[in-house]
């Protein structure tokens, strides 16, 4: 039975989606509207109690959670298309060091960023605020700083090969400057090799696939 991938393509669905065109698992998507209220359906609650998404079924196997279901599939096809999970220790450590960060520092701040650039006032009608917006966008920044010195040194944030863990920064990097906003993943003057980076990642065949797909993040 093909794996099954649910969820509109938000940014979470994004990863899962990026990853399985990596791996060139085939797959079907099945869009879950969360404006129509599909994912409170019983139905779809079953497989995610929490009605998020995105949410995938292999075969019976249900599992959520973006992060992990792209851990799992760069796992089940490790031998299939780029390794992308390392299985050196040294590197596979620095792998987990990475994800974390990303999981815990860079998407809170690119979150904040864009909550206030876009989300808030354009779906939850809030007005943009000022302050919260600049002290996400500084705290961005320092980490951003972070990635200039590792990326000076080495193609990608693990070493010269591209990791599960560079891959999952696309959707929120892709979505920082999207409608108009900062810029600070592009910005060569400032930060060249991160821009460098975000260039190379989205220029890949399976990214330039994603973003030709009808999106959630409109």
């Amino acid at each position: 039975m093909v794996l099954k991938l649910y969820g509109n393509l938000t940014a979470a669905v994004m990863r899962p989606y990026c990853v399985l065109l990596e791996k060139n698992v085939p797959f079907e998507h099945i869009p879950i509207d969360i404006d129509k209220g599909e994912n409170r359906t019983p139905e779809y609650l079953a497989k995610q109690p929490f009605g998020l998404i995105p949410c995938i079924d292999d075969d019976g196997f249900i599992l959520y959670e973006s992060r992990a279901i792209c851990h799992y599939i760069a796992t089940k096809y490790a031998h299939q298309g780029p390794e992308l999970i390392p299985q050196d220790l040294q590197k596979n450590a620095l792998y987990q060091q990475w994800s974390f960060v990303e999981a815990l520092h860079f998407e809170e701040e690119s979150v904040g960023v864009l909550l206030e650039e876009y989300y808030n006032p354009v779906y939850f009608g809030q007005e943009k605020n000022p302050k919260l917006y600049d002290e996400h966008l500084t705290k961005l920044g320092k980490i951003l700083d972070i990635y200039e010195t590792v990326l000076s040194q080495q193609k990608y944030l693990v070493g010269d090969e591209v990791t599960l863990v560079d891959l999952n920064h696309l959707p929120n990097a892709m979505l920082l400057g999207a409608h108009g906003g900062t810029n600070i993943m592009q910005d060569e003057s400032t930060r060249p090799h991160v821009a460098r980076w975000f260039k190379e990642l989205t220029s890949r065949d399976s990214w330039k696939e994603v973003m030709a797909q009808p999106s959630g993040e409109e």
